[in-house]
């Protein structure tokens, strides 16, 4: 197999060869047809995240084809095509496993963190965090679904029943919740980087109320703000966008970090949540929302050997949508 490989922190990926990965117990072998590049790729390959495995293999927005199976996985499943996302393992035992809250594990494997991900020909994955995918959809359309789209969902919901949304750094996860509030009736208020008028119209054409930068205040104000951008200091300023009573949540798995503020910021029963991982009931709702929602995706293709510069592009804020590397 071929793979893109993060040797040292910091440093670009390595095209390496490796012998296949066998699949272990509980566990499916793909052939890769597409992985997607997350902003959380970005946070372990510069550094962000402390202690990943190293060597390791990027990716976890993972769309694929079924091979082979471990034992205890039905034979069924080879030939199939399914999605592999962030969180790819969990206890099931503590405390946070048995109160379904499996997002919240003790004990977690994550796919490109803790094991290998997708920017490789192969990969090997827990058989109940592989889900099921259209076998006659565009794998490279599918893959932003996989981290942008479950996480978003999962903001989403936590953002509560408001019908005027913020959302601050409109790049993959934004474009994919802006559809999924505009199906469900919601307006989008867009905040994006200071004069980057290609994602302001970006979300316009995709319908959005109004665009402008993260600085600016959207015409009135907002029952909820979802936080993509990694920016500590749009929490204040998202903060002072919603009406009393509203929600901010942070979306992402790593931001810097928060500013002072005034407390009045807080007050008038605000609330500031975080969002982490994902749980397998959030795939289910989600694949299945977004097909009956008719979510499509934006995406950038590059080559597998490419990875790096995809990276790059991602890093300077040159991407509308998502970069997608395909084998």
């Amino acid at each position: 197999m071929r793979a893109m490989v993060l040797e040292e922190i910091g440093k670009p990926l390595v095209a390496v060869k490796r012998p296949l990965p066998e699949p272990l117990p509980g566990q499916v072998q793909l052939k890769v047809e597409a992985c997607a590049v997350c902003r959380t790729d970005l946070h372990v390959v510069d550094g962000d995240l402390p202690r990943p495995k190293l060597p390791l293999v990027p990716g976890h927005e993972i769309v694929g084809i079924v091979e082979a199976v471990g034992s205890g996985v039905d034979s069924a499943r080879i030939g199939r095509r399914v999605g592999v996302p962030w969180l790819g393992h969990t206890c099931r035992t503590c405390f946070y496993c048995r109160s379904n809250r499996e997002n919240l594990c003790d004990s977690p494997l994550f796919t490109r963190y803790s094991r290998d991900g997708g920017f490789a020909t192969h990969v090997v994955a827990d058989a109940d965090y592989a889900f099921d995918l259209d076998a006659a959809g565009d794998p490279v359309s599918l893959a932003p679904l996989l981290c942008a789209g479950l996480i978003g969902w999962r903001s989403l919901k936590r953002a509560g029943d408001g019908q005027k949304i913020g959302i601050y750094g409109f790049g993959a996860a934004a474009h994919i919740v802006t559809q999924l509030c505009l199906w469900q009736g919601k307006q989008v208020f867009a905040f994006t980087r200071l004069a980057d008028t290609a994602a302001q119209r970006f979300a316009l054409d995709l319908g959005a109320a109004w665009a402008g930068a993260s600085d600016e205040a959207p015409p009135e104000h907002l029952d909820a703000a979802i936080i993509f951008a990694p920016v500590g200091d749009l929490v204040p300023i998202a903060l002072k966008a919603v009406r009393k009573g509203g929600r901010v949540v942070c979306g992402g798995i790593h931001m810097t970090d928060l500013p002072a503020m005034p407390y009045a910021a807080l007050w008038g029963e605000r609330e500031l949540l975080s969002v982490a991982n994902l749980t397998r009931q959030d795939a289910r709702e989600f694949l299945a929302i977004a097909a009956e929602a008719g979510v499509r995706t934006r995406t950038t293709v590059y080559p597998l050997d490419k990875a790096n510069a995809a990276l790059d592009d991602l890093r300077a804020g040159r991407l509308i949508g998502a970069a997608v590397l395909v084998p």
